[in-house]
């Protein structure tokens, strides 16, 4: 399999910078409301509220940040050995993999935002809260994770077939 320099250096691009989309809303966010009330946005649908998370999604598993860290890490490399499985070229039926690709560089960001929190603070920052229905406080890169995973899904059993999927067999030939 060759890798070509535009297969790595566009999306590395990319991913870097989804994460400093990711660490500047996070430093922002933190400069603005920690010790602070919170911002509402939407009265009684959506604020701005910090928080230290010390945990995994929506705070469970608090205070096990090694364990993340290295869950994080293995997911980096796992999404780095698929992406580069995936074709450029379009499918047999014409389907591009640009989708593919796309969920796969926001995922890979999401948890290397996090995974930068986790190493250098010890936490991730969250301040994202709809309170409307009181789901827990969240980041950007909770989003990059949730909306790519939920749009892999969707491409994954009603766009692309299982012929077009076949490069992320392990088997050879």
């Amino acid at each position: 399999m060759s890798i070509s320099p535009k297969k790595i250096l566009l999306p590395l691009l990319g991913g870097i910078l989804l994460v400093l989309a990711d660490q500047g809303t996070k430093i922002l966010a933190t400069d603005a409301l920690k010790g602070n009330a919170p911002c509402v946005l939407i009265p009684g649908v959506l604020q701005l509220q910090y928080l230290e998370n010390r945990g995994a999604a929506f705070g469970m598993f608090q205070n096990n940040q090694g364990f993340f860290a290295v869950f994080a890490c293995v997911a980096l490399a796992v999404l780095c050995f698929y992406y580069l499985r995936i074709p450029r070229e379009a499918s047999g039926r014409g389907r591009s993999y640009l989708p593919l690709r796309l969920c796969f560089l926001f995922v890979a960001a999401g948890a290397a935002g996090n995974l930068i929190d986790r190493v250098a603070l010890g936490y991730v920052r969250d301040f994202i809260y709809f309170v409307l229905i009181d789901f827990p406080i969240f980041n950007v890169a909770d989003i990059y994770v949730t909306v790519s995973m939920f749009a892999l899904i969707l491409l994954i059993f009603l766009y692309y077939n299982e012929e077009e999927l076949g490069f992320f067999s392990l088997k050879k030939g």
